[in-house]
């Protein structure tokens, strides 16, 4: 029995040990050959919150992508091991957790002020904390899905400080992009013979017709709205707990934050659809849209691009995606970015 209680003791000391041990893990970002190279992940003070950042690219002269992330509230600085090694080759690429978001996701913060406002001055002030520290006049702004809503307003605020606008899994009008999801899953359980779920989805439609709810993301993974060639990579705990960038800690910030900011923000989206706030843009845009993508509808993205006032506008199909043709098809994605700004 002493034995049993000393060794059910040491047992108990170690996963103590453990879990402390993953909780507050160091970080880190891996090291890229070449002698002009970067790779950096750190923590930067912008507009008085401290927001995560990671810089990395093979060679530092080269033009710099400032990648705003989805969500609301989901980081892909974890991402970027698996889907962003060609794009270092030719680009220096740059992620940030957004305020209240992942590694920026601090407990004790007052975040009762949280808006698309606040992080579009964020995001303008953190390109100009990377122009500066990167010697560039200007970068190439990215933003993927919730991240074009607040990428766009940036870039019509300050075009100056953008070399071009990209938004991939573009945000249009938010009820015509949700009633499409919505159609496209009814379609899809009728074809698979789920009658519950047809049922159930068809039960939503007053609501997102009228703006009172999103179409449930859980039923667009499922029916392969999210992501076709790929697992959906959000929300992927694991993953990122196995990731150098984030630690146990880390991915708790993720998750807490991506609930609070969802809360916070989503339904600015469906009051003040992009569509309503953003109608001109005055530096080249391209649209970067999966065929299959349901988070935020191909068909909706083009009745905004149609509207939207450009001087130079381009919409890109990516025939095999849904909502992430830059990681679904990333030969792809690396060969049109590599052309269209080399």
């Amino acid at each position: 029995m002493r034995k049993l209680k000393k060794t059910l003791k040491i047992i108990g000391v170690t996963l103590i040990a453990l879990l402390i041990t993953a909780l507050i893990f160091p970080t880190w970002t891996s090291s890229i050959k070449g002698e002009n190279s970067i790779s950096i992940l750190e923590q930067v003070e912008i507009n008085g919150s401290k927001q995560e950042m990671m810089i990395r690219g093979k060679d530092k002269d080269n033009p710099v992508i400032l990648f705003v992330h989805g969500g609301p509230g989901a980081p892909e600085i974890t991402y970027a091991d698996t889907y962003q090694d060609l794009l270092e080759t030719r680009f220096t690429v740059v992620h940030y957790d957004q305020r209240a978001s992942g590694k920026s996701y601090h407990f004790f913060e007052d975040y009762a002020d949280l808006s698309s406002e606040v992080l579009v001055n964020d995001l303008l002030a953190i390109t100009d904390y990377v122009s500066e520290r990167l010697g560039k006049e200007k970068v190439i702004l990215m933003g993927h899905s919730y991240g074009t809503y607040i990428a766009a307003q940036a870039d019509q605020k300050a075009p100056e400080k953008y070399e071009a606008y990209v938004g991939i899994g573009q945000m249009g009008d938010t009820v015509t992009s949700e009633m499409d999801s919505l159609t496209y899953l009814i379609s899809q359980a009728q074809q698979a013979g789920n009658a519950e779920d047809v049922v159930y989805l068809k039960g939503l439609t007053d609501k997102i017709k009228k703006g009172e709810m999103f179409t449930p993301r859980n039923y667009v993974i499922q029916y392969g709205g999210a992501s076709r060639l790929i697992d959906s990579p959000d929300g992927d705990s694991l993953g990122m707990l196995l990731s150098s960038e984030y630690n146990l800690l880390d991915v708790i910030r993720y998750n807490v934050g991506i609930s609070f900011s969802q809360k916070v923000l989503l339904q600015e989206v469906i009051e003040h659809p992009l569509t309503t706030l953003v109608m001109k843009l005055e530096i080249p845009c391209y649209f970067i849209m999966g065929d299959y993508d349901y988070m935020t509808s191909s068909h909706a993205a083009k009745e905004f691009f149609d509207k939207l006032e450009a001087d130079q506008k381009e919409f890109i199909a990516f025939d095999q995606s849904a909502h992430y043709p830059q990681f679904e098809e990333k030969e792809k994605f690396f060969e049109w970015a590599s052309e269209t700004f080399h």
